[in-house]
């Protein structure tokens, strides 16, 4: 029989085990999630990113903690972000945009960071090459920027009578003069006079338009930007409101409106950057992961959009569109 103090010891034991397989458990992995948007403007994005970390086993407020930072297109705010980041010590961070990547870089070298970015990564020195980064940094290259010259003949494609086009852009990005150089280069080509455009706040955009207003100009090209990207619903009813024919650099923008945009799919490269960022978690190493690069480059036409312009849109160039906005 056993005895009264035997009894209890072995239930104040058995209490005890649940207590000790708690202790033994790893502590929840944190994320760092920076972009230069907004949760607004990023929502099916975010659930993309989601699901890639869904697909390795991650699972926010389950299995992960996610610390997002959203900057608004207010760069000023990303070095303070990075030094939040680096003293909360985070097990990986993703960055969003160049602006973020940049920030992020030059605040930590150990801490692995996961990209997702419109530029060259070796050419902004966050790499050292694509097929083996190096560092602890590793990622998405959308090739937003090496799109824009094909971006300009599109648009002349759409107005083959033009003579000149304005370019839209923001002279705070690290990638503008890269992608303004392509641009006056294709535009040589085309015999196409460039007016650009400089826009960095609010106020800039309207100053841009009403200046774009007064120049003799067929159409306009918007660089690739995080603040133009976050300004999207504003900079698509500015152009709207001037009756400019535009092309854009993502999707969202002819979603919300605007004419045209060919670029990169931004939902694909967010749920590739979640599943490297469960790669990374479960113990591989941004340096032995090669930079990823885009793969669904889209097409699209508002043509309601055209419409209201009183645009004809070239039957060739429909034909050729990934995707027809009535």
């Amino acid at each position: 029989m056993m005895r009264r103090r035997e009894f209890i010891t072995l239930i104040g034991g058995a209490a005890a085990w649940p207590l000790a397989a708690r202790a033994q458990q790893p502590p929840t992995p944190v994320v760092g999630f920076v972009s230069t948007s907004s949760l607004e403007m990023l929502r099916d994005h975010v659930a993309a990113f989601h699901r890639g970390l869904n697909e390795l086993g991650y699972f926010e407020s389950q299995n992960l903690r996610i610390e997002y930072r959203w900057a608004d297109g207010r760069y000023e705010r990303l070095p303070v972000f990075a030094e939040e980041l680096v003293r909360r010590q985070v097990n990986a961070i993703f960055a969003s945009a160049p602006p973020s990547v940049v920030a992020m870089k030059a605040a930590t070298s150990t801490i692995p960071i996961v990209f997702q970015m419109g530029a060259d990564p070796v050419e902004l020195g966050i790499v050292a090459s694509l097929n083996r980064p190096g560092g602890n940094a590793t990622g998405i290259s959308t090739l937003t920027d090496e799109l824009v010259a094909k971006r300009l003949e599109i648009l002349r494609d759409l107005l083959p009578k033009s003579e000149t086009i304005a370019v839209l852009l923001n002279r705070k990005s690290p990638i503008f003069e890269r992608q303004l150089k392509d641009v006056e280069q294709i535009a040589r080509t085309l015999n196409l006079q460039l007016h650009l455009l400089s826009a960095g706040t609010d106020a800039d955009l309207r100053t841009a338009f009403e200046t774009l207003a007064q120049k003799q100009t067929s159409g306009l090209l918007v660089l690739a930007d995080p603040f133009l990207f976050v300004r999207r619903n504003q900079v698509v009813m500015l152009a709207a409101y001037h009756r400019i024919p535009t092309i854009y650099f993502f999707r969202e923008f002819a979603v919300a409106g605007g004419l045209m945009s060919y670029g990169p799919s931004l939902i694909d490269s967010f749920h590739r950057a979640g599943s490297y960022v469960g790669r990374i978690l479960k113990g591989d190493k941004p340096a032995d992961l090669p930079v990823q690069q885009a793969v669904k480059i889209e097409l699209v036409i508002n043509l309601g959009t055209a419409r209201t312009f009183g645009l004809e849109v070239p039957a060739t160039l429909l034909a050729r569109a990934d995707e027809v906005i009535e």
